[in-house]
């Protein structure tokens, strides 16, 4: 049917008759006319064809490929976009998946870590061993430190630790800022320090066989804290004093013995975490610091856990722990597991702190540590800083990343985005802020887009393979169909002839040149004259159904087309209002009746306008009376307060009307308010109509008094509240007895 009416569009629409024309002459010809006309027609189509132009089957073919190419096209381009995003938030979902699962993973392990730190605080290991080498500290104090053991902690410093720090840190320190400040600190680290030039060495001696306090207290406690520091991971435990005297150290480093208030390195991390350890009112409290580089580990970025040693309610000291940069970085990695964990050769996740530096090890450094050196080179990142990063085999400290996945992660936003990242490569990340035990860091999951959109260029590629397929199927098949659907439309082009030959007798100009033309030919005046038809009847019953509206409500007019032959409804709760117009006789004597009915009507159109806008039903009008409801059709709540707003509204209309014309004519509206029934009276000649107690006592108050205002039954003004304004206007008789009459004062707009 599209062709059809594609055909008819290119016809004449001039040479169409009305549906009351007559029939012209021509198509009331002779039989045999028509017949030669018919073949008239024929002769035509048969030199088309022979023509250059293209047949019905040549357009048809162009058309089935025309619009299955185009098909194809739009369901490929539809599914593209379908897939790329299916596939991409796929990606997304993995890395944001990956960042919820490390945050997760770190939030437990700090949990688990810090519990356990508590708990060994409140052991009575630890609080023994506290008081143990505090009173052997002590002791200490009293003991002469000799010459040789002065020489013997120099030459570990400045023989051992000093290069060995140069090789790490690449810098040079001097030995003179390690000097031990205090008796006991040269002490302990010429028996159990400078002896041994490495620290696994160094945790492996229980006592040095001095005979002092503080050594028979190493002697018992050392195995216990050996084992603690070898089953959980700890890089160090140290134990301090309420001084800032670092009383114990596992692994007896160079802050063995030194004081964390005066010493040097009193502006350690170490240093700060004891002061707010020291401040803690409960030994259940603990501090947790963020990576900083700690000289006695190397310059190695360390990060510690701390938590008071008290003694019946009383802290005796603070026990330190610190972390090892293994531990959060094996979280971060997965334990290097990436692909286990579905993310391919580029998918990692890191840790970022608020200085912008990292807090893990990026997967490229160590997988392929020449690559990721170049690769951040040409981000920015100074050439000594990835050199030394390469190096140490760490980022930590190092790398600095200011992506905006970590400035919005830093804004405290969650997300995911496409952006550079910090080796300058475009990326699919996942960012949140990570909160856990006082540290704020950033966590960001990530994916090279070249390897997470990969799936989406096989996906396209492979759609187009299957696009340049159904192209191709369709066009044999669209060959195929083009034969088979011109047959029958030939055939009946030669039967649409014959009836324009003839049987119908009108004939339409028109361009078509093929098989379809000459269809459209045959149909295009029945098609007309059918739709003309069609209007008129839709014309004729938009009229009837618009005059029946203003006759009655839509539902009532439904139900009387519906067939319904008494149509009455019961209406409980509505406001009845009655209005004449008192003078306007004596107005509109001397004017014609048709000037006098004007008039009326404009008074009666512009309170039918303020019926609208109050939500006032009008029932019927006379010359007049103008009778109308609140609530009949659509049940409202505040009927009384409407209608009476209504009926003062209908007063300023009557002002204007008698400002304009000059006159006095006067408003009286009656209102009351009860059960009423409406319905359609009468057969032959049928009015909507409402009636009841409501009506009829509305209908008499309006004429209690022959001065014009709004007069209302005692409901009425019970319903209106503390209105202002009401004034007694005297009494009805009613069947039920009197009723109480109150004319509403006209209340300012």
């Amino acid at each position: 049917m599209p062709l059809i009416r594609a055909a008819r569009s290119e016809s004449s629409v001039t040479d169409a008759p009305s549906p009351s024309d007559p029939i012209p002459p021509a198509d009331v010809a002779h039989p045999a006319a028509r017949a030669e006309d018919g073949r008239g027609r024929s002769g035509r189509f048969r030199a088309l064809l022979s023509s250059g132009s293209l047949d019905v089957q040549s357009k048809l073919l162009v058309m089935l490929l025309s619009v299955s190419v185009v098909a194809a096209l739009v369901v490929g381009a539809v599914g593209y976009l379908n897939g790329r995003a299916s596939l991409q938030a796929a990606a997304f979902n993995q890395v944001t998946s990956l960042r919820e699962a490390r945050i997760t993973e770190l939030k437990r392990s700090f949990g688990q870590f810090t519990d356990t730190v508590v708990a060994q605080t409140r052991n009575a290991s630890v609080i023994g061993a506290t008081k143990g080498f505090e009173s052997g500290w002590q002791d200490l104090r009293d003991r002469p430190v000799s010459d040789g053991d002065r020489s013997k902690v120099d030459s570990w410093y400045s023989d051992t630790l000093v290069p060995q720090l140069d090789a790490a840190s690449g810098g040079k320190a001097d030995p003179q800022q390690f000097t031990p400040t205090s008796d006991p600190q040269a002490y302990l680290q010429a028996r159990y320090t400078a002896p041994f030039t490495d620290y696994d060495e160094a945790i492996a001696q229980d006592d040095a066989g001095d005979g002092s306090a503080w050594s028979a207290t190493h002697a018992e406690y050392q195995p216990y804290f050996k084992q603690a520091v070898e089953t959980v991971g700890y890089e160090d435990l140290l134990l301090m004093n309420t001084d800032g005297d670092v009383i114990y150290s596992a692994y007896s480093g160079a802050d063995l013995g030194t004081n964390l208030d005066d010493g040097p390195y009193r502006d350690s991390n170490l240093a700060t975490g004891y002061r707010d350890a020291l401040r803690l009112t409960s030994s259940d409290g603990f501090v947790v610091t963020d990576f900083e580089r700690y000289v006695p580990s190397l310059n190695v970025p360390t990060l510690w856990v701390m938590s008071p040693v008290g003694d019946d309610g009383k802290i005796i000291g603070v026990m330190a722990v610190q972390v090892p940069v293994a531990l959060i970085s094996s979280i971060m990695t997965g334990n290097e597991g990436w692909k286990a964990d579905g993310l391919g050769d580029t998918g990692e996740s890191y840790l970022v702190g608020d200085d912008r530096l990292m807090r893990s090890y990026p997967r490229q450094l160590l997988q392929h540590p020449e690559q990721y050196e170049r690769d951040v080179v040409s981000a920015g990142t100074a050439p000594a800083v990835a050199k030394r990063q390469v190096q140490v085999k760490g980022s930590v400290l190092l790398q600095e990343v200011n992506t905006t996945p970590v400035s919005r992660a830093m804004q405290g936003k969650t997300g995911t985005v496409i952006a550079n990242d910090y080796r300058g490569k475009e990326v699919l990340a996942a960012y949140a802020p990570l909160e856990v035990d006082g540290l704020r860091w950033v966590v960001v999951a990530q994916m090279d887009t070249s390897e997470a959109f990969a799936p989406v260029n096989t996906f396209a590629r492979n759609l187009a393979l299957a696009l340049v397929g159904i192209i191709v199927l369709v066009s044999l098949l669209s060959l195929l169909l083009a034969q088979v659907f011109v047959r029958p439309i030939r055939r009946l082009q030669r039967a649409v002839n014959r009836v324009s030959a003839g049987e119908l007798g009108v004939e339409v100009a028109t361009k078509g040149g093929d098989e379809i033309g000459d269809l459209g030919l045959a149909f295009n005046d029945m098609s007309r004259s059918l739709q003309v038809k069609q209007d008129l009847l839709d014309e004729q019953r938009r009229q009837n159904d618009t005059l029946l509206l203003t006759m009655m409500p839509e539902d009532v007019a439904k139900r009387y087309k519906q067939g319904d032959d008494t149509i009455a409804a019961e209406h409980q709760d509505v406001a009845v209002v009655y209005a004449d117009l008192i003078g306007f006789d004596d107005f509109a004597r001397g004017l014609s009746a048709e000037e006098s009915l004007a008039l009326v009507n404009d008074i009666w159109r512009a309170m039918d306008e303020a019926a609208g806008r109050y939500g006032i039903e009008r029932v019927r009008t006379t010359r007049a009376g103008y009778l109308a409801s609140c609530g009949l059709s659509v049940p409202r709540v505040d009927n009384v307060r409407r209608v009476v707003e209504w009926a003062e509204e209908s007063q300023r209309v009557v002002e204007r009307f008698n400002a304009q014309h000059g006159s006095r004519v006067g408003l009286r509206a009656g209102i009351d308010a009860g059960q009423v029934t409406s319905g359609l009276v009468g057969r032959a000649s049928l009015v909507y109509d409402m009636w009841g107690d409501a009506v009829n006592l509305a209908y008499r108050v309006q004429g209690i008094a022959p001065s014009p205002g709004v007069y209302a039954t005692q409901r009425v003004v019970d319903k209106l509240g503390d209105r202002s304004g009401v004034v007694d206007a005297g009494q009805v008789q009613t069947q039920t007895g009197p009723q109480r009459i109150w004319k509403l004062e006209q209340v300012q707009p």
